[in-house]
């Protein structure tokens, strides 16, 4: 059986901080699917857990099937790529919906999940909530994901509203958006072509929380080993104080 060509190295660290009992992210690394997967889940009774482990698993598995299995269907607005991830994802959602009514210590667990697959030269990326994914290229760091936040959203409806003050809101981390709470969940997708080189990041709120954009360029620049620069960026973030759990996976386009 041929071995499959990599598209990319990638490694991804996780620690639950240093105010958390336990750590709820999830990550999955999947070089030989050319796929990321991160997760930041939510819930009591360690229901976040749970809800981060099963979207991981669930899309991850979808990957490993044919590529036209759509139990969603298709949306022709979207490349084959991303109607797969998109049918992963929502697949996702549909199992933590049914393991929270299986199991009543669950009730109301969901997660975010940012995915990454590439093929083809072309990064497809699904995401729901606020788990981020970047690009960087060139010495230059950009946001690929939108966070499905409250603050967000106010921004994106208010452009003249200022950041500055919305910062300090109480409900500016309140998410709009997650997997496993509902019966259906609007996943974001984005298609783009990659030329080699580049460096994927996906990362929880525990990372870019308390990292801005320019913090995270600097790590990312310092090392070409996506090893290296994922330990840095939870070690940074450890050292800021960061409040949460904290994940990063970094990938190397080849």
């Amino acid at each position: 059986m041929p071995i499959a060509q990599l598209v990319f190295c990638a490694y991804g660290v996780s620690d639950k901080g240093r105010i958390r009992p336990i750590n709820e992210d999830c990550f999955g690394v999947y070089e030989d699917l050319g796929l990321c997967i991160v997760a930041d889940g939510m819930g009591g009774h360690n229901a976040g857990e749970v809800a981060a482990r099963i979207a991981v698993d669930a899309v991850a598995d979808h990957f490993r099937l044919a590529n036209h299995d759509w139990p969603f269907g298709t949306d022709r607005s979207l490349s084959q790529a991303g109607n797969r991830i998109r049918n992963a994802i929502l697949l996702a959602n549909v199992q933590i919906l049914e393991t929270a009514v299986m199991a009543g210590d669950y009730a109301g667990m969901g997660t975010t999940v940012v995915a990454a697959s590439v093929a083809g030269g072309w990064l497809t990326v699904g995401h729901v909530g606020d788990s981020r994914l970047y690009v960087f290229s060139d010495r230059t760091l950009r946001q690929v994901t939108h966070d499905d936040s409250w603050m967000a959203t106010v921004l994106a409806r208010e452009p003249e509203a200022d950041p500055l003050l919305l910062k300090h809101h109480p409900m500016r981390h309140a998410l709009t958006n997650v997997v496993g709470t509902r019966p259906r969940t609007d996943v974001h997708i984005v298609d783009e072509p990659l030329t080699g080189g580049e460096l994927l990041l996906l990362t929880t709120d525990g990372i870019h929380g308390v990292l801005d954009a320019e913090r995270i360029a600097e790590i990312a620049g310092d090392d070409e080993d996506p090893r290296v620069v994922a330990e840095q960026l939870v070690l940074t973030a450890l050292a800021r104080g960061t409040h949460d759990n904290c994940t990063a996976v970094v990938a190397r386009y080849l």
